[in-house]
């Protein structure tokens, strides 16, 4: 029986007029940070990893963190007495285990680093003034197989309400009903009573229905409302339509909720349905860090990373392996991005010493509870994870603990289907079958080669590829295209990323042979280069061609391979590719054979040399829609011809000027914007220089200031907050960040006798 998952999305929009509504107010600015004795001045959101990491290869976290040190910190705030009956703290991440003090006083804490939390300070305010103390211990290490960071990462709010309010995420809104022609709307609206005496309260939304419900002291209730929108504009990633409802609270507006209508199904017999159309998932691993700013969760950070893999071509975002913000999960909304929002890595044997496994017994349903009611009103999410990997996969335990976790989700949003990535280390596969049966759809991390033997057992299992190796782009595409059951497949990773260190990688003869998981790691290495995406912005080669296989965007693109031998001998790992670039500049490799792709699903593709026709080439599915053409090396244009179309690479010269590129020529005043702006060295004719490693220093003057500067060298030792960085394939980035008071940020670059600047506005 097919089952139809239909939701609507809410995002609660600030209100602030006294007791009768709920308001929030962003506390991130004025914290004194203190860590190992040493007290600074700091503003949210703040890793204090990325700020004194050094690259050393021997910090606490390990291969698996980026080689970052962890450890404890404090940070310290005062802020006035706000003028309502009831005062909370809501902390959308802190890594990791807080514990947050008001006035010398306890007022809660929280362990798990990725999950928001609210604290109830009512009680411990004085009359004028307070002190908000939090303690953060992230000094347990190893405990995350990728980069963490450490400290108050994410926003804090400031919440003010009456003592009787709509329940923090209390609003739920799906849709019964989808067509064309009308949509059913649900609203579930939690009202509480936080009085010492019966009260009564009016809900209404959109102004027009009102229930009057009356509460005990220390109750809560429900409130149900159904209205219907005409000719509804469905929300889907191509268009993320999203509307606006009113929610009142004793005839005063409490809440403004965005959302989106749309519905969807998953089935064996006609896969993801969407709307009424069938929608291939074309996804995305990706971890929570923002590369170069570290852990560090600005919105504009968050918004940029949905944006470059929208750019890139995926449709869907896993958010491997733990809750993403609600930053995020806005951004994907607006945008037009499909999201699988997952809860945890492991669960009760370890992967890393001090991982979940220490807390899953005692917080696992109130981190899911989280993560479900924070997120389940976003169009975006059409599915909810449980974990990856899980070690005890062979122990009778594990279907008890699945069960545990499915139905914590299901407490909350009975409104979508729960998956889990499942992953096997030797030949036992079926042994699975138990475990599948507790799942909506089967995640399958790297083994979706056992799809047909595992369809003839269970014909109406839904199966996706929650884990993928880059370089089966077109085998996992195929299979997706070729099988209903198979509904999508997932890359790891979108976006390279901190931690995890030299997994992606290729390297020379001579170098440290091995996997990341080596013994002792590979010390050099503080990052994953397994990503379609650099951590630059760069789209590598593999993303342009992956984008043409599931979307077309791609008609026509060309890259060549390094040739083998050019640095040294080249090996690949297991989640490498071969390295190819957007080069034709080889200096030294002149009359010896170079290998040139072009990517396209046009039926023949000319290659020409300088003018001169070398060949021409069919291209098909059998060729998997690329041609590969050998070449001897001589330096000048390479173009590709096809379908009337054509691309070319030419050969850079010497470097002669610095090119900055800013992705947003004005930002917003108040500390809590970013630009990110590109450095490409460049040539006389503007050809970027493939080989230019330029050590270059940053200033920036105005109304903004340095954040970091990054290449997507990810061997290189230079901190990210500094201001050198040495470009590295001929990029980097750099990241500023908007000052308190309007004005105008120069941002200028040298290295060497090059030089380069841009201006953002700071409005």
């Amino acid at each position: 029986m097919k089952t139809v998952y239909l939701t609507l999305s809410i995002l609660i929009i600030s209100a602030l007029n006294g007791f009768a509504q709920n308001s929030r107010t962003l506390m991130d600015s004025g914290w004194e940070f203190t860590k190992d004795g040493k007290t600074i001045a700091v503003d949210l959101p703040h890793d204090w990893d990325i700020y004194t990491g050094s690259f050393s290869g021997k910090g606490a976290t390990g291969t698996g963190g980026g080689w970052f040190e962890g450890g404890k910190g404090e940070y310290k705030k005062t802020f006035a007495t706000p003028n309502a009956e009831v005062v909370k703290l809501h902390f959308e991440g802190v890594y990791q285990k807080a514990e947050v003090f008001i006035n010398g006083k306890k007022a809660g804490q929280h362990a798990y680093g990725y999950t928001p939390f609210t604290v109830d300070v009512t009680p411990m305010l004085n009359k004028d003034k307070n002190e908000v103390l939090v303690k953060v211990d992230n000094s347990a290490q190893p405990n995350c197989r990728w980069y963490s960071g450490s400290g108050i990462y994410r926003h804090v709010w400031l919440m003010t309400m009456p003592k009787v309010h709509i329940k923090e995420n209390g609003v739920f809104i799906t849709t019964p009903d989808v067509s064309a022609q009308k949509a059913t709307v649900k609203a579930e609206v939690e009202v509480v009573n936080e009085s010492s005496a019966t009260a009564s309260a009016t809900v209404g939304i959109d102004g027009g229905n009102t229930q009057t419900v009356s509460l005990k002291a220390g109750e809560s209730k429900k409130v149900e409302f159904t209205y219907t929108i005409n000719n509804p504009r469905l929300w889907s990633p191509e268009t993320p339509y999203l509307y606006t409802a009113e929610v009142s609270l004793n005839g005063k507006k409490s809440e403004s909720v965005r959302f989106g209508v749309r519905s969807f199904s998953f089935d064996a017999e006609n896969g993801f349905i969407l709307n009424g159309k069938k929608v291939l998932l074309n996804g995305a691993c990706v971890h929570h860090d923002d590369g170069a700013i570290g852990a560090m969760a600005f919105d504009a950070a968050e918004i940029r990373k949905v944006r470059l893999m929208k750019d890139a071509g995926f449709n869907l975002i896993r958010t491997s392996h733990n809750p993403t913000t609600r930053a995020f999960l806005d951004a994907c909304d607006s945008i037009g991005m499909l999201v699988i929002g997952e809860a945890f890595d492991g669960w009760r044997t370890q992967k890393t010493a001090h991982d979940y496994s220490e807390l899953i017994d005692s917080c696992y349903r109130e981190d899911i509870h989280a993560m479900v009611l924070r997120d389940r009103n976003h169009p975006s999410i059409i599915s909810w994870s449980i974990g990856n990997e899980v070690i005890e996969r062979k122990e009778i335990r594990v279907i008890h603990t699945a069960k545990l976790l499915k139905n914590a989700i299901l407490e909350c949003d009975a409104t979508r289907p729960v998956t889990e990535a499942l992953c096997a280390w030797d030949r036992d596969w079926e042994i699975y079958d138990p475990h599948f049966e507790v799942l909506d759809i089967g995640g399958y991390n790297y083994m979706i080669f056992k799809h047909k033997e595992d369809h003839e057992r269970n014909p109406k299992r839904v199966m996706w590829q929650t884990e993928s190796y880059p370089r089966d782009a077109f085998r996992n595409w195929a299979y997706v295209n070729d099988f209903q059951y198979i509904v999508g497949d997932m890359v790891w990773t979108g976006l390279d990323y901190l931690g995890e260190s030299s997994i992606g990688r290729y390297y020379y003869k001579g170098e440290r042979e091995g996997e990341s998981w080596i013994d002792g790691g590979h010390p050099e290495w503080h990052g994953a280069y397994c990503g379609d995406v650099d951590i630059t912005g760069w789209r590598k080669p593999i993303s342009h061609y992956r984008d043409m296989l599931w979307n077309g965007n791609e008609t026509l693109y060309m890259a060549v391979r390094e040739p083998n031998g050019y640095i040294g001998e080249i090996k690949n790992t297991m989640w490498s590719v071969w390295p190819t670039w957007e080069s034709w500049t080889w200096r030294g490799w002149e009359g010896k054979p170079v290998e040139v792709e072009v990517y396209t699903k046009q039926p023949e593709v000319s290659l020409y040399l300088n003018g001169k026709l070398l060949e021409t080439k069919k291209v098909s599915r059998e060729t998997e829609f690329k041609a590969v053409f050998t070449v001897n090396y001589t330096p000048g244009t390479l173009r590709a011809e096809a379908g009337g179309k054509s691309v070319t690479i030419a050969t850079a010269g010497e470097p002669a000027k610095l090119r900055l590129t800013t992705d947003r020529k004005t930002i917003k005043s108040g500390g809590q914007d970013l630009a990110f702006i590109t450095v490409e060295v460049l040539d006389k004719a503007g050809n970027v220089c493939p080989e230019a490693a330029i050590p270059c220093n940053v200033t920036v003057t105005g109304g903004a200031t340095l954040m970091s500067a990054a290449s997507a060298d990810l061997k290189d030792t230079e901190p990210y907050t500094t201001p050198r960085v040495t470009t590295w394939k001929g990029r980097a980035i750099i990241v500023v960040r908007s000052g308190n008071k309007a004005g105008t940020a120069k941002v200028s670059v040298k290295g060497g006798k090059l030089a380069g600047m841009v201006s953002v506005r700071v409005e």
